[in-house]
């Protein structure tokens, strides 16, 4: 297939594996672009100098593009974004904050940027920055989220009709079947996280992987939206945050309750009761550990055999 992603950033197919904290590593971000997607590192979890690391040993391990992805609010940001032109990345992926100011100084050095957002008055604002492309992310998805609960099917085509620059869809979106929906909807392409956790790439924690294998339907919750909104798996912290949320705690309870290095904890340490598990609503259908490579070639053939099928209905 060839699309304004798969042309934006030189790739055989418009899948693009997500950003995460603690569980995205050079491993993984080049052993997904090997397999002809594009790998991102996920640079909110590093200091300056661990970053910096990732990305030669990923220069290393790939002759095909790969990206970085920088959560807006991290506090050495001026370090990160200093590491990608020094190290000439060539795709950056932001999230979690405005694009408006580092947008043009990564542009200037002939960085491709993408955003990501959870509506479409925000998508708008990415164009008007400059970005040249957008990731438009729905309720199901792990991690940070919107607070509006727009769901995928929802969000997509309304960013689709907002903007002009290429939509990348997330969130719940894992197989095959999925990405053919999400082009249905009018994206052209879509980024993937929580099914790339479960993969030996991954530098998640094994036992924060088992616990995502085992999940089922229902598992995950959109909680702390008084700080920013977090899908977690359901544990012991979980509960915790619940019940301070229950009889309406702000957000200086919640941060004290978070404390440092939830996160850390959980996913990259493997505590499934005391750490934070970050995760998407897809975990529910992942049963199995898979390498990077075999998880895009299933997704890449489901994609053709539904659009196939698709081709065939008619009302």
């Amino acid at each position: 297939m060839e699309n304004r992603i798969t042309e934006l950033f030189n790739i055989k197919y418009p899948i693009i594996q997500a950003g995460m904290i603690w569980c995205s590593g050079w491993r993984l971000a080049s052993a997904v672009s090997n397999a002809g997607g594009l790998g991102i590192i996920g640079s909110g979890s590093m200091y300056p100098d661990v970053l910096k690391e990732h990305v030669r040993k990923c220069k290393a391990a790939t002759d095909k593009p790969f990206a970085v992805n920088i959560p807006l609010l991290y506090p050495d940001i001026d370090k990160h974004i200093e590491t990608i032109i020094e190290e000439k990345v060539p795709i950056v992926f932001s999230s979690a904050g405005s694009p408006k100011k580092w947008t043009p100084i990564l542009k200037e050095h002939g960085i491709i940027v993408v955003h990501v957002v959870a509506s479409s008055v925000l998508a708008k604002k990415v164009e008007d920055a400059g970005c040249d492309a957008v990731v438009a992310e729905g309720f199901e998805a792990g991690g940070h989220n919107g607070r509006e609960e727009t769901t995928t099917m929802c969000l997509i085509p309304q960013v689709v009709d907002a903007v002009s620059i290429p939509v990348i869809a997330a969130g719940g979106i894992g197989t095959g079947k999925t990405m053919a929906a999400a082009f249905a909807l009018g994206a052209e392409g879509v980024q993937i996280g929580s099914r790339f956790v479960a993969s030996p790439e991954s530098s998640g924690h094994e036992y924060f992987k088992q616990a995502v294998i085992d999940a089922k339907e229902g598992d995950t919750k959109l909680s702390m939206k008084k700080l920013v909104p977090v899908r977690l798996l359901k544990n012991k912290f979980f509960e915790e945050v619940k019940a301070l949320e229950d009889r309406g705690a702000e957000g200086g309870e919640l941060l004290e309750l978070l404390g440092r290095a939830r996160a850390k904890r959980g996913m990259f340490e493997g505590d499934l009761e005391e750490g934070e598990l970050e995760i998407g609503q897809i975990s529910g259908y992942i049963d199995a550990m898979k390498p990077a490579a075999e998880i895009v070639k299933e997704i890449v053939e489901e994609f053709n055999q539904t659009c196939e099928q698709l081709g065939n209905l008619r009302l």
